[in-house]
This record gives structure tokens, sequence and C-alpha cells, in this order.
């Protein structure tokens, strides 16, 4: 135990670095004094520009206003992901946010599809998504419910440059009195008696003391690995990609409101289009692509010209053992990664600033409240988990090692029956508390080829009849909201 709380020390800027100091401002600023080291000499990785909806509540809770953010970062909208190349070559749909047809009582609307499926119905899954015909047809509006219906609207998240996203966050918080210290770490020293951090020491001399510090020195892991050896979870036998190449390139005329994922022979590219860029990187294993061909097929798959030198990017997919190891609470990729297959690692900074709001100690730090802060943090890394893995696991492709490694990997048993139950049932349960909702595991397991063997019986309270006239009107209801909505380019310009 540790005396009272009051001085807070956040290591490192960046995302993780000032999304964790802009909320602890807005909620014990008055209480604690809040202080981030950074050096301006040290970038950041940058790759993690995609997003995922609850970052507009989280940003709505800063009181950050969205078109002073949009401006700021050079933002755009974001209605799902695609994925081309996943489940076959040629093949893609998409994981799009929102609700997809409509849902009746006990019953959601997929079993509903999966029966007409069964009658000779040729319609995609993704028609019945108001988000996917938008997104494909580059349109975006605010969207609260389809018109003339209850039927939800559109859902959406952002696109936006990381590192402008850092520097508005920080401007943010120095108005809401955090103190930001210029300057490279060069010791980090720990109380003898308790193991625990005592100080930091920067290149100049300067001495900065702290009582509970927050580790956002990024894959370094300055604090919690370095300094208190936590050790590390590896998941690269499930996810087996360890490498990144990252480059930006000219932005086209028209801006898709969607993250593209395309799978290659060895990996994938992630294509993030914002106003200014456009955001390009390719995730791949060393084990059957060199840096080099990595380098070279990215290049040869841009859109534009590109902005500047490709970066390779090694990691290692896991996690820290502890997010929380005696008085230091790490936060963004010092905590761990996952590729940014779902766009997850902003979503996972805004998560853990949260909950260590939530557990933040007042008369000295608990073993107690440790211990259910990291068994928290680990439950929602192990869904998260699971999730990416299904990409993996379910593809249908046998025209590389790569793909054929990844079909015939044992999956962890959360997952193996999650796809089994769904296969066999039509069934998806969403976990208390878990990230991806029934309607993004549905989209897909389908988009990846695993389809339903059965239904719910409800279903069959309809006749052919009636079934064949709600997919009709469905379907057209969503093209003709799609008809007159505004291209994104249009919304952006009015915005």
């Amino acid at each position: 135990m540790t005396d009272k709380i009051e001085n807070v020390v956040i290591v490192g800027g960046g995302t993780g670095g000032w999304i964790t100091a802009a909320l602890m401002a807005k909620v014990l600023g008055k209480v604690v004094n809040i202080t981030l080291v950074e050096s301006d000499d040290i970038g950041i990785i940058g790759v993690g520009e995609a997003t995922i909806p609850p970052i507009i509540p989280f940003n709505n809770a800063l009181g950050i206003d969205e078109k002073d953010f949009l401006k700021a970062t050079k933002g755009t909208f974001k209605l799902g992901i695609e994925f081309v190349n996943w489940k076959s070559k040629g093949d893609s749909y998409m994981h799009a946010f929102g609700s997809i047809g409509k849902n009746f009582p006990f019953s959601d609307f997929y079993h509903f599809w999966v029966k007409a499926q069964q009658q000779g119905d040729t319609s995609e899954f993704g028609d019945f998504s108001l988000n996917y015909q938008a997104a494909k047809k580059n349109k975006f509006a605010k969207l609260r419910n389809i018109e003339g219906t209850n039927l939800p609207g559109i859902e959406y998240a952002y696109h936006f440059d990381a590192g402008l996203y850092a520097k508005f966050l920080r401007e943010h918080c120095e108005k809401q009195g955090v103190n930001r210290i210029e300057g490279i770490i060069n010791k980090v020293n720990v109380n003898d008696d308790n193991g625990y951090v005592s100080s930091i020491q920067l290149e100049n001399g300067t001495l900065i003391e702290g009582d509970l510090f927050v580790d956002c020195t990024g894959l370094k892991a300055l604090l919690i690995e370095q300094t208190l050896s936590t050790g590390y979870d590896d998941w690269s036998h499930w996810l087996p990609c360890n490498k990144a190449v990252a480059v930006p390139c000219e932005s086209t005329d028209e801006i898709a409101p969607y993250t593209r994922s395309t799978a290659h022979d060895a990996g994938w590219q992630w294509r993030i289009p914002l106003q200014h860029r456009i955001g390009n990187g390719l995730v791949y294993s060393s084990k059957y692509m060199t840096d080099e061909q990595a380098t070279e097929l990215l290049m040869s798959n841009l859109d534009g010209k590109s902005l500047g030198e490709p970066r390779v990017i090694p990691f290692k997919t896991g996690r820290r053992r502890k997010q929380w190891n005696k008085n230091v609470v790490a936060i963004g990729l010092s905590s761990g990664f996952f590729e940014p297959l779902e766009s997850t690692n902003i979503h996972l900074i805004q998560t853990a600033a949260t909950r260590l709001v939530k557990f933040f100690p007042h008369n000295g730090i608990k073993d107690e409240e440790v211990d259910e802060f990291n068994r928290q943090s680990l439950i929602e890394s192990e869904r998260m988990r699971d999730f990416i893995i299904l990409h993996y696991k379910q593809n249908m492709r046998d025209d590389t090692p790569f793909w054929r490694e990844c079909q015939r990997m044992d999956v962890p048993e959360s997952l193996a029956k999650k796809m089994k139950l769904f296969e066999e049932t039509g069934r998806v349960f969403r976990e208390q508390d878990e990230l991806f909702t029934e309607i993004a595991w549905q989209q897909v397991m389908i988009g990846q080829g695993l389809v339903p063997k059965d239904y719910h019986p409800l279903v069959d309270s309809l006749s052919k009849e009636q079934l064949a006239e709600l997919m009709e009107n469905l379907k057209t209801l969503i093209e003709r909201t799609v008809e007159r909505l505004p291209t994104q380019n249009e919304f952006l310009k009015n915005l």
C-alpha cells in the first residue's frame, strides 16, 4: 500500500498518453495533479487511424466539438470495414456498423435471411444493411432513423490522422491544467522496499516524482516491462502476422466512408481515407514474406503517389500479463498489441483510461482493486482476440501456405464453441460487456462462409410469400434511403 494518490505521471504522449490525460483531467483534474512527459524527438506508431462507434460518446464526454475535431484531425466518417479476399480471392463483404434488416422479438433478422436463402433468395446479407449500402456508394448523413419507420438509421465512427489527434488532445488537455514536460527519460527509479516506481529522470537531470505512473511508451514498454518485468502473453500462434509496413499516399477525389482490408498471400493491407491523404499499411507474417517483398507489394497497391518513405514496424500480438502492476498502469501499445484489423487499438486506450478512472485509488493502491482491474482487462482482451482470430480461421482460401495454416490452426475453446453454436443452430450470444455485438459476429461469420444450418422456429410463422415480401420491402426501403443521401464529400463540405 502507498500513501494517498495525489500525483499522476503519464509517461509518453501520442494517442494513448493524451487520451488518458484528457479523461483524467475531465474527471479527476480537481483532486489530482496530472503531469505528462513526452519528447518531440520520439515518434509515434500512428497506425491506429480508424475507429469504432464508441469513440463518439467518449469524445462527447470530454466536451469535444465534432466539427472542431474533424477539422483539426483531417477526419472523415466511417460506416464499417470492407473485407476483400478474406473468404476467397475475388470475394468481399463488410462488417458494417449499425443494424441489419428488421429484428423481431426473440429472433434476429439473419434467421429470416437464412430461411430465405434456403428458399432460393439470392440477396446478400449486406443488402439489408443501410450502413453497407451507403458506404458502397460513398454516401453519408447523420440519420437517426430511416424516414417514416422506427428502423435505426446510420451508425458511424471516424478516420483521422493519429498524430493530429494527439496534437488536438494536447491543446485540449493543457487548457484543462495538464502539465506537459518535454524531455527524454534516461533513468527510472524504483523504491527498494516495495518495488514501486518512485520517479523518472530526464536527460537534462530533471527528476519527476509521482504516486501513480501510466506507461504510454508504446511498444518500448519502459515502465511496465523494462522496469517491472511484468511478462507478456504471446498470442502469435493464433494471430500469425508479426510485422507491418506503413506509408501514406495522395488522396483520391471521392472519399470513401469505410476502411478497406484486403487479404494478400501472407497478410492483409489496410486503406484508411482521410481528407488530405490515404493511410496505407500491409500487415504480414515474416515467415512467409520478407520486408522487401511486403514493401514492394504495398507500394504497388497504392491509390496515388506515396507521401513518405515506408516504415517497417515489428510487433508481437498479445498482451501484458498485468495491465496494472504495482503503481504502474500500462495503456496503449505498452499493454499489448492487436493488429488493427478491427480498429480496436484506440478503443482499448479509451476503455483502459475509463477503467483506470473508475478504479482510481484514493487512500493507497489496494491489491483487490488492482486484481479486479486486471481481471476485467483480461476478459476484454480475450474476447477481442477471439473476434480477430475468427477472420483468419474461417477462411476458404487454399492458394497459399499462410491461409492453409490459418485454416488448420487450433483456436481458443471460447471461439470454437461460438463458431460451432452458430453453424449448428444459427445462434450467437454476446457476453456481458463484450465489445462486438451479435450483428458484428454474424456479418464476419456469414461473410467468410460460415452460414447456419438452422434458424429460429419463429421464422416459420411467415409463409413463403410473406417472407419474400419482407425481404423485398426491406431491400427497397434501404435502396431508396441511400439514393437520397449526400456523398461524404458533399456532407463534409457542408459541415
